[in-house]
Parts: structure tokens; sequence; C-alpha cells
């Protein structure tokens, strides 16, 4: 079992960056495919970006495709998202998964069978 941390989340005005951190315990994270979702409250948790165990693969919604990047360091076991130009419609609850299948993290109707979650960390935007 992997067990995540996220950091990093914040309330920001619109154009602002911010970097969200996952750190994982364990020994597997370098295995592991590591997924960015972000859920509002009443809708459906879903998949902003992803990121194979080597970083040579990459997956992101379209809404944040252009803004924001995913990236890891297996040496720290820690991935990251770097948000660019916030937008208001950023705003939600933003959660770090960790699977060892990628694309189980790109599919929305297995998104129960994901192995590992953190507890989520809330960015809000302000117009």
């Amino acid at each position: 079992q992997v067990d995540l941390m996220e950091s990093g989340g914040g309330m920001v005005q619109a154009g602002d960056s911010l970097r969200l951190s996952c750190a994982a315990s364990g020994r597997a994270f370098s295995t592991k495919a590591i997924g960015w979702f972000r859920q509002v409250s009443g809708k459906e948790r879903e998949v902003v970006a992803a990121i194979n165990w080597n970083g040579a693969t990459t997956h992101y919604e379209d809404s944040v495709k252009g803004r924001f990047t995913i990236s890891r360091d297996n040496a720290k076991n820690t991935a990251y998202l770097q948000m660019n130009s916030l937008k208001p419609e950023d705003t939600a609850r933003y959660y770090c998964a960790a699977d060892y299948d990628y694309s189980r993290l790109l599919a929305h109707e297995r998104i129960t069978y994901i192995e590992a979650w953190g507890q989520g960390t809330l960015v809000t935007v302000s117009s």
C-alpha cells in the first residue's frame, strides 16, 4: 500500500499560479502511475492530469491543457501539479491518486478501483 500526502492548495486570484505536491510513502512509488483529480461539491470526481511511472507519458483534461503541468521526481517519491493561469472554474478539491495501471486513472467507469487516494486539498480561485 502506498500512502499519499497532498500539499499546496489555497486561495488565489484568477491568473495566479499554484503548485500542488503529492508525497508518497512506500517503496513502490516509482512503479505507480499518478493522477490528479478534482471534484466540485455535488459533481463527480474527474481526472485533471495523469503521468505514467517514468514520466514518459502524460494526459491532460482539455480545459487545463497548456496551463497545467504534471511531473514527478521518483528519487523524492513526489509528484507535482503546476497550475498556471488559474481560472475560477478551476476551483475544486484536488486529489492525488496512485495506481499500477496508468489506463485506469483515465477511465471514469473504473475510478472506484484506483488503488490509493490522498485526502484532497482545496483550491479556490476568485475572480
